[in-house]
This record gives structure tokens, C-alpha cells and sequence, in this order.
């Protein structure tokens, strides 16, 4: 990484602050570009005297020039409390954003590899979910904004790669979780510890056995950067973890780690909200030597540990 100029979008994020930390340790020139819509200054504010370092308030929706030999783009709201809150600017940044962002990895020919996600599959009709699956994605229902919005990011990046040749890499995340994530994310594995810590009562929608896999924020680290810089390969590539857990499961696990005195509550299923979600990494293991270590039990106590300091 010695001498690469890294561009980050979306850098004061839960994974984009990681992914900066990472890239600064390696010695890499990292840009941190960010809006902060969901980003938080605080994710990134130890980086800030680091020569290696620069942050950038900037949204994606609108044109940028530099010069870069790498790009990240993981500018997105991802929790559905997010992206549901603004939708139209949800679609702005998936589309607009991805255009803007070829537009600069044209110019300037550097690589860039796009955070696709697990959400392009919909609620999906195959299982576990592969990457020639082609999705069961409602259009026109509340969470098209970021799967439509990532489908299209899609499209695009592979008519830049096909028309222009632009130097692309299509990644498909499924469930992440660790520290930095949101008190108010909305997603289920910060719901469930910041439920616990407080001592409420755990809401799980629906009866609690639609299922998802979960992957620590270090696992999907090392993966993006083994992807960035595979030279034969261009994705897509699921990332993930293939052990399956249901939604109850993951709440006794929560309730276990933080000795929570909480009780689990039921409330109806989200409209078009998954009833399974697991990767088929089969991929990912043949093309970038790469798979999951760290176990959902270890990694909920490092999550844990990170959300006490705000609930205390």
C-alpha cells in the first residue's frame, strides 16, 4: 500500500472508518470522503493528525476531482431507519454517486470497487444465495431506494467496465456488525445489544426464526482489500458469513453476552423484510483465499464492549 493514493467514500462510516484505519496502517495515502449523513466525526477523529490522513466533507451526489489510483465506494446509507428516511436521496447517492465516481476512476484510471450488497437478492427464492442469482427485489416497495438503488450501481459498474474498461471490483456484503456501528442504526445486531445494555425488552420482528448470517467488521476488511487487489478477478463476490443463525437465536446470544436482565418482545414483519439470508462464499474462498475467523460469540463481546461506553 506504500505510496497508494486511497480514496474512501463514505470514510467516517462503520465500515469506511475501519477500512481508513487499515489502509493508514499500511501506509497508504487515504482520503476520507464524507457527507456525514450517517458518518460521525468521532469514528475518524483519532486519524485526523496522521500525516497519511485527510477527511473531506463532500457528497458523492456531486462531482469530484482528484487524482487517486484506488477508489472505495461505500457511500450509502445502509440500515433501513437510514435509507427509508430519505429515499429519493438514497437513490440519489447509489446512482448519481456511482456515476460520479466511475467518472473520476475513468479520468484518472484508477481501480474502484463498489459495496454492493446482500439486498440486490431481495427476499430471495434460493438458498443459500449465490452469486448468478438474480434476485426478488419488489421495485416499488419501501426498501427499492437502496436495493434498486444498488442494483443499478451494479449495472452501471459494469457498462463503465465493458464500454470505457474502467478498472472495477463488485463486492456483495452481507450482514456486518462491530464496533462503530450506530446507537440508532436500526439494524438488528446494534438494536439487540443497545436493548440489552439498557434492559429493555428485545423486539424481534415477526415470530424470530427468519435467519441471517453474521460477519465481524475485521473479517470484511480484510476481504475488500484482498478484492481491491486481486488482479484477475472483477466480481461480483458475495462476503460474508455462511453460518446461519435465527433472529431468536442471535437475541438469547445478545441477552448471554451482556447478562441483560431484557425479555423478548414480537412485533410484525417489516413489508418485504427477508425470511432467509446466507452467502454461498464459495467464491470468495476460490478466488481470494478468504473466509470468515472471527465467531459470532467472540464478536458480540467486542460490539458489547464498544456500546457500553455510550449506554453507561
Amino acid at each position: 500500500m506504500q505510496g497508494l493514493r486511497i480514496l474512501i467514500t463514505g470514510g467516517a462510516g462503520f465500515l469506511g472508518s475501519h477500512l481508513c484505519d487499515r489502509l493508514v496502517a499500511q501506509g497508504a495515502d487515504v482520503l476520507c470522503l464524507d457527507n456525514f449523513f450517517t458518518g460521525a466525526k468521532r469514528n475518524i477523529r483519532h486519524l485526523i493528525d496522521n500525516h497519511n490522513f485527510e477527511l473531506i466533507r463532500h457528497d458523492i451526489v456531486q462531482p469530484m476531482f482528484l487524482e487517486v489510483d484506488q477508489i472505495y465506494n461505500l457511500a450509502c446509507p445502509a440500515s433501513p431507519v437510514h435509507y427509508q428516511y430519505n429515499p429519493v436521496k438514497t437513490v440519489k447517492t447509489n446512482v448519481m454517486g456511482a456515476i460520479n465516481m466511475l467518472g473520476l476512476a475513468k479520468r484518472v484510471k484508477a481501480r474502484i470497487l463498489q459495496a454492493s450488497t446482500s439486498e440486490i437478492y431481495g427476499s430471495p427464492q434460493e438458498h443459500p444465495q449465490t452469486e448468478t442469482y438474480w434476485g426478488h427485489v419488489n421495485p416499488i416497495g419501501l426498501r427499492s431506494c437502496y436495493d434498486e438503488g444498488k442494483r443499478v450501481a451494479e449495472t452501471l459498474m459494469m457498462d463503465y467496465h465493458r464500454q470505457n474498461q474502467v478498472d472495477i471490483r463488485l463486492v456483495r456484503i452481507f450482514n456486518t456488525y462491530g464496533p462503530r456501528m450506530a446507537i440508532s442504526d436500526g439494524r438488528v445486531v446494534s438494536n439487540f445489544v443497545v436493548q440489552a445494555l439498557r434492559n429493555e425488552p428485545i423486539t424481534i420482528y415477526g415470530d424470530g426464526s427468519q435467519t441471517r448470517s453474521f460477519c465481524y467488521v475485521s473479517d470484511m476488511i480484510d476481504a475488500f482489500i484482498k478484492m481491491m487487489n486481486n488482479e484477475d478477478f472483477i466480481g461480483p463476490v458475495n462476503l460474508g458469513n455462511p453460518t446461519e443463525f435465527s433472529i431468536k437465536q442471535l437475541a438469547e446470544l445478545v441477552v448471554e453476552s451482556t447478562q441483560s436482565k431484557s425479555q423478548i418482545t414480537y412485533k410484525p414483519l417489516p413489508q418485504d423484510d427477508p425470511i432467509q439470508r446466507r452467502p454461498d462464499i464459495t467464491l470468495a474462498k476460490e478466488k481470494l483465499n478468504w473466509e470468515p475467523q472471527v465467531e459470532l460469540k467472540e464478536g458480540l463481546h467486542k460490539a458489547v464492549d464498544y456500546f457500553r461506553e455510550f449506554i453507561a
